[in-house]
């Protein structure tokens, strides 16, 4: 049983090869070009897409996944019938809300590279839920934002003491939760995905915080455009190998000087930032104008075959409210160069189908990405939205 922090050291390692630094540098980069590349109102719905894709795969993550349109239903407050598909849909809009809720605490000043961060992320989720939403398999009720006050066992890993809990966190916040670099800040932000797993403060739900927190820690940066968690829910054996390898003890005089592994540590390291450059650059390849142009096309074209309202003169003021943000109807109108009754009636059918949307009657239209477009629009973000889901 582990009862001393100096058990879990390195919590950053001391030499870091040259392709770990490499990979932050490239993160850093890559990610402050991305936030460039959108108009705001895009960043916006995009965000708010990657919110609920979040709160999907880190449900698959767990094993308990949730259909995207389940999601975008109790979004709307319509909840299913079947009670082991509304308890995940409440799971879903809990971890949405809490997103936003943690998003605002980062904003109004708390280091999200605290084990204070954690322990509000942990409760902002669970605190959402019912009691029947958070009664764990083998009996007890989560207790939202409470460390746990039994010791466990984890698999194979024995993690702390309960005693030792707050000395453990204490010391994360000491080496994490300080000023650093941009590129070591995601090197720590990498190890203390890990350390703070390893230390699994609370009796259930500590995945779902810690990614949480990760998000958070990745805020700045992200602006809530890309993910991690998606990257992760798609190679969950890697993930979860790269975690356990990361436990491991010291194996050698060559594995650093601390008592855990300092090799599988890196390796995690390498793996999450490797996982997060992918994310990024896969958002690049997405929001690139050119390619948006042609996936507009292929997207009103592939409608108009088999849709009569709408029409392929959508094309061009699609892509322009996309890349320059909203217009006004008139000049949506405007620009497909149709006659007033017609353009109207297909301004009428893009908001029906919610490719554009407005907030009210009468105001201007921006952007909108519905789930039923993805598959054209985003292809490969969100996959599992295009596939079909069981009726209530």
């Amino acid at each position: 049983m582990y009862d001393s922090p100096h058990q879990f050291e390195p919590l950053i390692p001391s030499v870091l090869p040259a392709g770990v630094s490499d990979k932050a540098n490239r993160l850093a980069v890559s990610a402050s070009r991305l936030a460039a590349m959108a108009h705001p109102s895009v960043r916006a719905v995009l965000r708010e897409l990657v919110r609920s894709m979040c709160s999907y795969y880190s449900n698959r993550i767990e094993g308990q996944g949730t259909h995207p349109r389940h999601i975008e239903q109790a979004l709307r407050k319509n909840f299913s019938g079947r009670p082991e598909v509304a308890r995940l849909q409440r799971v879903a809009v809990a971890h949405i809300d809490a997103e936003r809720e943690l998003e605002a605490l980062v904003g109004a000043g708390t280091s999200p590279m605290s084990s204070a961060l954690l322990m509000a992320s942990h409760r902002a989720l669970y605190a959402r839920l019912a009691d029947e939403d958070r009664t764990t398999q083998d009996g007890p009720v989560i207790a939202p934002g409470e460390l746990r006050p039994v010791d466990v066992e984890v698999g194979h890993h024995v993690p702390p003491s309960a005693a030792a809990l707050p000395a453990f966190l204490s010391r994360m916040d000491q080496v994490y939760d300080k000023p650093m670099t941009l590129e070591t800040r995601l090197i720590a932000i990498a190890c203390l995905h890990h350390r703070a797993a390893w230390v699994h403060p609370f009796r259930d739900g500590n995945g779902r915080a810690v990614r949480l927190q990760s998000h958070c820690a990745l805020w700045s940066l992200s602006e809530g455009l890309w993910s991690p968690s998606r990257g992760l829910a798609r190679s969950v054996p890697s993930y979860y190998a790269r975690l356990h390898n990361a436990d491991l003890p010291r194996r050698d005089d060559l594995d650093g000087r601390g008592n855990l592994s300092t090799a599988g540590l890196l390796e995690w390291v390498d793996f999450f930032l490797e996982t997060c450059l992918d994310q990024v650059d896969f958002m690049h390849r997405m929001l690139a104008l050119d390619s948006m142009k042609i996936r507009i096309d292929a997207l009103v074209t592939f409608r108009a075959a088999t849709d009569k309202a709408m029409r392929a003169e959508a094309i061009l003021p699609l892509h322009h409210v996309f890349s320059a943000g909203p217009v006004s109807r008139r000049e949506f109108s405007q620009l497909t160069g149709l006659g007033e009754r017609t353009a109207r009636s297909l301004l009428s059918r893009m908001l029906a189908t919610g490719l554009l949307v407005s907030d009210t009657p009468l105001g201007p239209v921006r952007f909108g990405l519905p789930l039923d477009a993805l598959q054209f629009l985003l292809p490969e973000l969100y996959p599992e939205a295009a596939t079909s889901v069981d009726q209530d």
